[in-house]
């Protein structure tokens, strides 16, 4: 079965109301040995408060129960997409199409040569731990994280002088949290059946980002801004709703996106769908 028939297969599934989604697709010859045992260790202990197994066995069990694996007939299970783009040490090295394509350009248009070119790869979501004093602090970056520390120096900068309690205040050129939330969509919501990355390019007048696959089901721009949710991916959405990085309501676009960028930048995000990808465009803030 060649992509377009897989695609096209999935579409009818989600079409019919039916639980054939990309995410839960094996990788093939991809095993438990290749997912973090610490991040696992932590969504379902600390995350999920729930019991950590004691052998592979039961590892075996609980993540296929929790579609991070699949059973296979005759042969031993093996990661799904979701589990690999959730927790797998290096995604990219397993799935190409897996982690964020940052670019930065001193102009309007793509030059040939880059401020910054760089193809993330890390586990989705964050490793924390719990110190002796209870309190819980981020031992490892996930790939959001480390877009964002990437991304920082050429989205926004620090003020010459020293504010209160002697540090520098940072000026953003995007609100950190629309940003933020456009890439976190953009990952959550991709067609994994498409072969290319998540690619976000910083431009002097904009940024965009853009996420492989058209807007599935009968979804619009129109019904995503009134709040309408669809999620393609629910394995992958739900981890990323419990470690919250995805608003629990489901509302991020139209509750930070939007007025974030309107209140920021005194103009609108833009939101364009095409058959192959949706490019969200973020104007810069406005210079003074």
């Amino acid at each position: 079965m060649n992509p377009a028939e897989l695609r096209e297969l999935i579409r009818q599934g989600e079409n019919s109301g039916g639980l054939l989604h990309a995410e839960a697709l094996p990788v093939s010859g991809r095993s438990l040995a290749d997912l973090d045992p610490a991040r696992l260790t932590d969504y379902l202990g600390r995350v999920l408060a729930d019991e950590v197994p004691q052998d592979a066995t039961g590892w075996l069990d609980r993540l296929c129960g929790l579609g991070f694996m699949t059973e296979r007939a005759g042969a031993s299970p093996v990661c799904t997409i979701a589990g690999v783009v959730l927790f797998a040490h290096r995604p990219r090295r397993l799935l190409r199409q897996a982690g964020v394509r940052w670019m930065a350009f001193a102009g309007d248009d793509m030059e040939y040569q880059a401020l910054d070119d760089k193809l993330l790869d890390a586990p989705l979501v964050g490793l924390w731990a719990v110190a002796g004093s209870g309190e819980v602090f981020r031992a490892q970056p996930g790939l959001i994280e480390l877009f964002m520390e990437r991304a920082q120096p050429f989205v926004s900068s620090e003020s010459a002088e020293l504010a209160e309690h002697l540090r520098r205040e940072r000026r953003w050129e995007y609100p950190p949290d629309a940003l933020r939330e456009a890439v976190v969509n953009a990952i959550a919501h991709r067609d994994w059946t498409r072969p290319l990355g998540v690619e976000v390019v910083r431009y002097r007048d904009r940024l965009t980002v853009t996420s492989p696959g058209g807007l599935q089901n009968s979804m619009t721009v129109a019904k995503m801004l009134a709040g309408q949710r669809s999620p393609r991916n629910p394995i992958i959405v739900g981890v990323l709703r419990d470690y919250g990085y995805v608003d629990a309501r489901g509302m991020g676009v139209r509750r930070k996106i939007v007025p974030l960028i309107r209140a920021f930048a005194g103009a609108e995000a833009r939101f364009e769908p095409t058959d192959d990808y949706l490019r969200v465009v973020l104007p810069v803030r406005a210079r003074e």
